[in-house]
């Protein structure tokens, strides 16, 4: 099992949105940077557990925990023209573009915020707390993942 980290801006799906969808469960769309894509698509296994991340807000941080449920598959918001995420150049013969299937598991207690996650000597090597990382999804390591829960 590996360990994940998504981010997601609140207010346009955040925590409450993600534990009030039916069965919990969120196809992850619209991620339109190859190598996270690549994670989701390559990487990303059943069972695997990922932290939920608000980003773009007064104060980013890792608010829930969720479980990835169905491996990568085409997204298909990349072929819907209607869709913010379309992508003219995506062909459903040949997918540019992949998502995972997560499920809700649980809010963590308060959110952990980037200011705190910064200030963790453990975390220094994490690819969230290194200058300039902006992909929407990144690995956290099995050491990582247990320290962060132990902030909470």
């Amino acid at each position: 099992m590996r360990h994940w980290l998504m981010k997601t801006e609140p207010n346009e799906f955040g925590i409450d949105d993600f534990a009030d969808c039916p069965d919990q469960t969120e196809p992850w769309d619209g991620v339109r940077n190859y190598q996270a894509r690549n994670m989701m698509r390559d990487d990303m296994k059943n069972g695997d557990r990922v932290f939920i991340y608000h980003s773009n807000c007064d104060e980013p941080g890792i608010v829930g925990v969720a479980q990835v449920v169905r491996e990568g598959y085409p997204d298909p918001t990349a072929f819907d023209p209607d869709d913010k995420h379309f992508d003219p150049k995506s062909d459903p013969d040949n997918p540019r573009w992949y998502l995972v299937d997560v499920k809700f598991e649980r809010k963590l207690r308060r959110t952990i915020t980037l200011a705190e996650l910064k200030s963790q000597g453990a975390l220094e090597g994490m690819a969230l707390v290194r200058r300039g990382n902006r992909l929407s999804v990144m690995p956290v390591s099995g050491d990582e993942w247990e320290h962060i829960l132990s902030l909470e």
